[in-house]
């Protein structure tokens, strides 16, 4: 990507971190709206070298955190463990079909969710039930929204 169409695609990843927090604060939807923050770090790993997918891991970490303060460390170290495999994983899996892109979306917000439980410990307080029943359908719902939005840009960019 050179020129005005790498300008639009991180345009793009700047409107979805902001619509995940127009969504989930600011209309209320909390939980209810998709993980945006997740999948625009995702999807600019795959754009970015990995120390830079690392550093945008952070950054949205903090700002997650400082919508949720009790899980500030913890949100922005999983985003940075998971902003450099998302960076890595371009030199390991070529390609960009929708497919793997729903794959890929898929298994970085079900692996986020799993982090962040290691970490925390008790963050979700039922444990393995969130992670093998609640999060593989809030990973199918951010990979759903992710795919919608990436065709949204791919029609129009």
């Amino acid at each position: 990507m050179n020129g005005p169409a790498r300008w639009a695609f991180w345009i793009f990843i700047a409107v979805l971190v902001v619509l995940h927090f127009v969504l989930r604060i600011g209309l209320g939807f909390a939980q209810l709206a998709p993980d945006l923050l997740i999948v625009a770090l995702l999807l600019a790993a795959r754009e970015a070298r990995a120390g830079h997918a690392a550093g945008l891991g952070l950054l949205l970490g903090i700002l997650d955190g400082a919508v949720i303060p009790f899980n500030l460390g913890a949100s922005a170290f999983v985003m940075t463990i998971l902003g450099f495999a998302g960076g890595r994983s371009r030199e390991l899996f070529a390609g960009d079909s929708f497919i793997f892109l729903a794959l890929y979306l898929f298994v970085g917000k079900w692996l986020y969710d799993t982090l962040l439980y290691l970490v925390t410990g008790d963050l979700f307080g039922s444990g393995a039930t969130y992670l093998l029943l609640v999060s593989p359908l809030t990973a199918l719902y951010a990979a759903a929204a992710g795919l919608a939005g990436l065709a949204a840009y791919r029609a129009f960019a």
